[in-house]
This record gives C-alpha cells, sequence and structure tokens, in this order.
C-alpha cells in the first residue's frame, strides 16, 4: 500500500476527536486563504493556486515546486492544504525513510493512475535534502515527464542541497519567516477557534510577547508553547496564561540554528562580520548562538584566527596570538569552559582596531602573480652557494643590509616587471600607525617612492 499524507484511520479519529491531536495539527489551515504569511506565494496565478485546481491543466499545467524556508514556516502546511483541496491523487515520502524502492513504486503508481483512470499525482517529498545525488536522479523521469508533479520541502539552501537537474524542472519557491504580526493572528485564531482552544483561556499582553520571542517566527513552536501553557493554566484554576505560568512552563527558546545546514554558515558569517564591524554586543550574541546550538568550538576557534589576519592584521598585532591560544585552550578544554575562553577571544577581536591591509596586499599580489606578472628572479638575488653559480652572475652584487648603518641596501628585489609595484597600503588605525611610518621610511630609503 502506498504511503499517503495523512492516513485514512488517521483523519477519522481526529475528526471523532479533535482534541486529540496536537494543537498545531489541529489549527492547520484547509484552505490556502487561510495559510498564515507567505502572501507573495499566493496570488492568484501562482504555482500553489494552480496546484490546488485554480488553473488550467494540460500543457500548461502547474509545475513541480520546491519550498524552500526555515522550519514552522508552513511547508507541510502548504502541501497539506494541497493534498485536501486537490482531485489529484496525493502521495508523501520522507526522505528520512524513503529510498530509491520507494520513489519507483510512487512513480508507477502515478503512471498507472494516468493511464487508467486519468488520474494525476503528485508526489509530496519532505527534507528532500536528506536524499543522495542518485535518490534525487530517481526522480527526474518523473518529473520531466510530468508523471508526478513534485512538491519537495527542505530546509537547507537547494543550491547546495538539490541536484541541478532537478532544480532546473522545478520552481523554487522561498518561504519567509513568520512575522510576529503573523504569528500573533496565528495564536488569537487558535485561542477562539472551535478547533483550537475555544475561548477556554486567554492570552494578555505580556504573555503574548514573550511567547512571540519563544516563537522566533516559527508557527509550530508558538502553537506548541501556548498548548502546553494553556494545559498548565487550566490545571491551576486559571482563566488567564499568565506570564509566570508560560515561564514555568517553556523553559526557555530553543535555538533557531542548524549546525549541518546553511544556517551554520550564516551564523558563523555574523559573527565574523559583528567583529568586523566592532559591535562586541551582536558578536557575542551570534557566539551564544552558536554555543547553545553545540558547535564545534574549534571551528568557531578557527573563524576567529581567521579574522584576526584578515580585518584586523597590524593594527593589533596581538590579536592573532589571541585567537591562536584560544584555539589551542579549546581543543584542550572543550566545553563548557571553552566558552570563557571563545568570549575572551571575541570580545579582545570586537574591540581591536580595524585593518584589512595584509588581506588586499596578498589579495594584490596574487592577482599579479595570477595574471603572469612576475618576471625573472633578479641575479643578485639568486642562489649563489653551489658550485657555478658565480660563472652565472649569480648572487653578484648583492649588498647585505646589515654591512650599511642604517640596516637597509637601496637595490632591488622584485623582478623587472614589478620594481615599482606596491601592495601594502597600511592604514593608520592602532599600531599599524607604527607600520606606516616603517613602510614610508623603508620604500624612501629603498630608492622608492610611493605611487
Amino acid at each position: 500500500m502506498e504511503p499517503d499524507l495523512f492516513t485514512a484511520a488517521a483523519e477519522e479519529r481526529q475528526e471523532k476527536d479533535p482534541a486529540g491531536s496536537p494543537l498545531a495539527v489541529r489549527m492547520r489551515p484547509r484552505t490556502l486563504d487561510e495559510v498564515v504569511g507567505q502572501q507573495h506565494l499566493l496570488k492568484p496565478g501562482s504555482p500553489l493556486r494552480r496546484l490546488v485546481g485554480e488553473g488550467s491543466g494540460g500543457p500548461a499545467g502547474p509545475s513541480s515546486v520546491i519550498l524552500w524556508g526555515p522550519p514552522g514556516t508552513g511547508k507541510t502546511t502548504l502541501a497539506y492544504v494541497v493534498s485536501k483541496a486537490t482531485n489529484k491523487r496525493f502521495v508523501e515520502l520522507s526522505a528520512i525513510t524513503a529510498g530509491v524502492k520507494e520513489v519507483r513504486a510512487v512513480i508507477d503508481g502515478a503512471r498507472r493512475a494516468t493511464g487508467g483512470f486519468g488520474k494525476e499525482t503528485v508526489l509530496f517529498l519532505d527534507e528532500i535534502h536528506r536524499f543522495s545525488k542518485a535518490q534525487q536522479d530517481s526522480l527526474l523521469p518523473a518529473v520531466e515527464n510530468r508523471w508526478v508533479t513534485l512538491i519537495a520541502a527542505t530546509t537547507e539552501n537547494p543550491y547546495f542541497s538539490v541536484i541541478s537537474p532537478l532544480l532546473s524542472r522545478s520552481l523554487l519557491l522561498t518561504l519567509e519567516p513568520l512575522t510576529d504580526d503573523d504569528i500573533r493572528g496565528l495564536l488569537q485564531r487558535a485561542l477562539s477557534d472551535e478547533r483550537g482552544l475555544k475561548d477556554a483561556v486567554g492570552l494578555p499582553d505580556d504573555t503574548a510577547e514573550h511567547l512571540l520571542r519563544i516563537a522566533g517566527g516559527d508557527a509550530r513552536r508558538a502553537l506548541t508553547a501556548l498548548e502546553a501553557a494553556a494545559g498548565a493554566a487550566l490545571d491551576q484554576g486559571e482563566r488567564e496564561i499568565s506570564l509566570q505560568t508560560l515561564e514555568q512552563t517553556v523553559d526557555r527558546a530553543a535555538v533557531k540554528y542548524d549546525r549541518d545546514g546553511d544556517q551554520h554558515y550564516d551564523v558563523a558569517s555574523a559573527l565574523i562580520k559583528s567583529i568586523r564591524g566592532s559591535d562586541v554586543d551582536a558578536a557575542l550574541h551570534y557566539l551564544a548562538r552558536m554555543i547553545e546550538a553545540g558547535e564545534d568550538p574549534r571551528f568557531i576557534a578557527r573563524r576567529l584566527m581567521i579574522s584576526a589576519s584578515e580585518d584586523i592584521g597590524l593594527a593589533d598585532p596581538n590579536a592573532l596570538p589571541i585567537a591562536v591560544a584560544a584555539a589551542q585552550a579549546v581543543a584542550m578544554i572543550g566545553f563548557p569552559e571553552a566558552a570563557l575562553t571563545l568570549s575572551h577571544a571575541t570580545i579582545a577581536l570586537a574591540l581591536a582596531p580595524k585593518s584589512n591591509a595584509a588581506t588586499t596586499a596578498i589579495g594584490a599580489a596574487l592577482e599579479d602573480v595570477r595574471g603572469g606578472l612576475a618576471g625573472p628572479v633578479p641575479p643578485h638575488l639568486r642562489d649563489g652557494h653551489y658550485k657555478g653559480a658565480a660563472k652565472l652572475g649569480h648572487a653578484q652584487g648583492y649588498v647585505y643590509p646589515h654591512d650599511l648603518p642604517e640596516g637597509i641596501a637601496p637595490q632591488q628585489y622584485a623582478p623587472d616587471a614589478l620594481k615599482d609595484r606596491e601592495y601594502y597600503t597600511p592604514t593608520r588605525h592602532g599600531t599599524e600607525a607604527r607600520y606606516a611610518d616603517a613602510v614610508e621610511w623603508t620604500r624612501k630609503h629603498l630608492g622608492r617612492r610611493r605611487s
């Protein structure tokens, strides 16, 4: 028997005893008009509207879609609405439990349904990013020939997790995090709706605001927390959910961070950019999110070491030793104590004077080398220690800087094609001001002037 999205038995039980299902399940929209948020995807003529039958079929039938968005934004909800509203045959698979065998079974069933009964099939594939390349390849013929209309859901960036041929055959629809107003409206509906709490309890403004903070744009989390708090309030004979009851029921907000997905890179990027921008408080916030999510402390320490050279450099020469010491420390002690060391390093880097001169210097030098601008090493700089080097003129005429009073020898060091090139442009930030003076002095005594 083929799997479907909601089995007949489960639906029958839910209809007979709605209270037996979680509040988040009971409050699922029944039509697209009841969907909260995502209005940019629900305009007339949109792919989702056409999937539920609001449009023509045939050669201009609805396309397969990939729904990409954070947890709790309505990917499964939209699939549920399609399953209830469409006259098409609806089948669901989860990439966690299904494989190529199950995919082929669905495709074979879809072809039989189309050929025998003229019934089109919609396949909802949850967490498609968990499918391997081979498993995703197995979907291609069915999608390309429209044996099935695919609705695939993913929390991961599909450009990294979904194969290009499947992406090119589908429409990518991006779901946005729900706003506080979206969540607030959903909570009010859940409080009063017959499928919800039926006005059994009230939700004061201060409790509602804290519930919104807990939700973090996740509708499922909001409804789960509301249900738990409402149950606790009713058990205590309360007619309203007090802030104290909510705080006791929901210990703290879950960290909205996936250390195996693209959020891992987004939060890491925000940490580094906050350090670069010298916002120590924002940097500590992102560091805390990474720590609370169980991020590998060695990964965080590596990012800090890169930041020390990329964004601080010689404006504070102590930044890199601090970052390296932090990396060595966290490798030895681990969490929870490593959080203190990472905080130490993050604060030091965020408050350090900034310079990317070292970064731009090596970038400019590499660009020249990669562009073919090099040339032979000047003869007087070549190795003169081997037999026959003198006959070749190698190392002849080289001036040893330590033999001179000022310790600097005004001779050509760069190849001819690069003798006037200047890569390092120091700032006057922090300690780098000293290096700015030094580079100006040395270039002058080398017989060069800054361009």
